[in-house]
Formats: structure tokens, C-alpha cells, sequence
């Protein structure tokens, strides 16, 4: 059962699990607090876990034409502070790790830790904003088919034909949001700042998930960005790609409450 509250003139719906200490749950670029379902089923039996609709996704508003990652953070902080929580674990999957960093440079004093899972803290590269200028005009013409064939091309290749239920899961999330809500995630994500020094700064811990098979997000770039964490925890997922949480949830759950139990001891 979604709850909901309001921000900048929209709904923000989330869903809110269990009891005790508070982790926060953050989806990627075309994800839902729903495609958390096997990560909060996990780690709820031991925590309180919040997992939030970015603005556009899920059941929540789109605001405006251009989702920036601030703006994203500004909505998780709306949806915590709605429920008076003060300290917390933010896990942020892909766009989620970057609103979870931006979370961390705007609001520093609310985090325990902070999980980027298949997730950078550096800005896009030319070419990369020039891919996505290509998939918004993709997403103009037939966002529908765009949205679909992103979802696929984040699992790895070998584990496509085991996980046909779950690369399906995905993209009936996807499906559901709009075409100006992926605009504007697309120009937010472009538009991001470089955010890595926050990495070393920080005191709390801090975890990557990596995958291997990532085409996304290469793993000997985030693995070189992991050298700058002054607290780290490293999952490294050698058969995976960008969906560790739905292609090997069992060793990505074990992983996630290790970290949070040093992020909270």
C-alpha cells in the first residue's frame, strides 16, 4: 500500500515497511519503488525500510520539464521529513545514486551511509550527453519502444534467457511513465554536477555495487572511483550487469545488510 505526501504542487507516493532503523530506498532511471520488492522484502525484517517514486515514476508527479538531481533530493527530503525521520541509510540504484549523492552534498547531516548501486559520482561525459540529446529525440518519436529496449539492454547478456520474469517486471514498470517524465529525467541526468568529492569527505560508510557485465556504467571506471571512499564496502558482481538487486538479489541483500549494520552500529 502506497502512502503519499505533497510536494512543490505534486504527489510524491512511497511505500513504508517494517520497523526500526531507517533505509532508504531510491529506484533507477525508468524504475518504481516497486522494483525494490525482493530488497524490501530482506532487509524490512530487520529495518524500517522507505522506498520513494522519484518524481515522474511510480505513482508520483512529474515537476516540470527537467527532473535535476537537486530537485530529485529535495523530494526524498520532502518524504522524510512528512514522516519526522532524522537519520538514515539512502541506497540509491543508478539515477538513484546520483539523487542519493546530491541528497548527501544538500542535506549531509540526515545520513548514516549511502549505497551507490550501480551508481557514479562522476558527471556525464561529452559523449554520454550526446547519447542521451540521441534518446530524447528517441523517446519523442516512440518512448514506449525506447523504454523497453533500455530495460533489456541493462541485464546482462548470458542471464537474459534465466531471467525473463524479472527483465518483464522491469519493463512493466517502465512502461508506466510518461514520455515527459523520462524527458526529464533524460535532462537531468545530463545536466548533473561531478559529485566525487564528496566520496572522500564523508565519515560515514560508504558502499558500490558494481557489476561486471555492465554496459552502462564500466566497472574498472567505478572500481577506480571506489579508491576515493575513505569507508568503503565493495560488492563486485562478476556475472552481472546493471540490475544486481533483480540478477543475484540472495548475494546483493547479504551484501546490503553487512553495510547497514556498519553503517548503524
Amino acid at each position: 500500500m502506497l502512502k503519499s505526501t505533497q510536494f512543490k504542487k505534486g504527489t510524491i507516493t512511497f511505500s513504508d515497511t517494517g520497523k526500526g532503523r531507517v533505509v532508504v530506498l531510491l529506484h533507477g532511471f525508468l524504475g518504481s519503488a516497486l522494483i525494490w520488492e525482493k530488497t524490501i522484502a530482506s532487509l524490512s525484517k530487520s529495518y524500517r525500510v522507505i522506498a520513494i517514486d522519484l518524481p515522474g515514476h511510480g505513482g508520483s508527479d512529474c515537476i516540470g520539464y527537467v527532473h535535476t538531481m537537486d530537485l530529485n533530493a529535495r523530494c526524498v527530503k520532502a518524504v522524510m521529513d512528512h514522516l519526522r525521520l532524522k537519520k538514515y541509510v539512502i541506497i540509491g540504484h543508478s539515477m538513484g545514486g546520483y539523487t542519493g549523492l546530491a541528497f548527501a552534498d544538500m542535506f549531509p547531516d540526515n545520513l548514516k551511509g549511502l549505497c551507490l548501486y550501480h551508481s557514479s559520482a562522476y558527471s556525464d561525459s561529452d559523449d554520454k550527453k550526446k547519447d542521451r540529446n540521441r534518446s530524447i529525440k528517441v523517446v519523442k518519436a516512440n518512448h514506449h519502444i525506447f523504454t523497453s529496449e533500455v530495460i533489456k539492454n541493462l541485464f546482462a547478456e548470458k542471464n537474459k534467457k534465466y531471467l525473463k520474469e524479472e527483465i518483464s517486471f522491469a519493463q512493466k514498470i517502465a512502461a508506466t511513465v510518461s514520455k515527459q517524465a523520462v524527458i526529464a529525467s533524460l535532462e537531468g541526468m545530463k545536466d548533473r554536477p561531478n559529485r566525487d568529492l564528496i566520496l572522500g569527505l564523508v565519515q560515514y560508510p560508504v558502499m558500490m555495487v558494481i557489476g561486471e557485465l555492465d554496459r552502462t556504467l564500466p566497472a574498472q571506471h567505478l572500481l577506480e572511483q571506489s579508491e576515493l571512499i575513505k569507508h568503503k564496502y565493495i560488492l563486485y558482481l562478476e556475472h552481472d550487469a546493471h540490475m544486481g538487486f533483480l540478477e543475484s538479489p540472495i548475494a546483493s541483500n547479504a551484501a546490503l545488510k553487512k553495510f547497514l549494520r556498519a553503517c548503524f552500529k
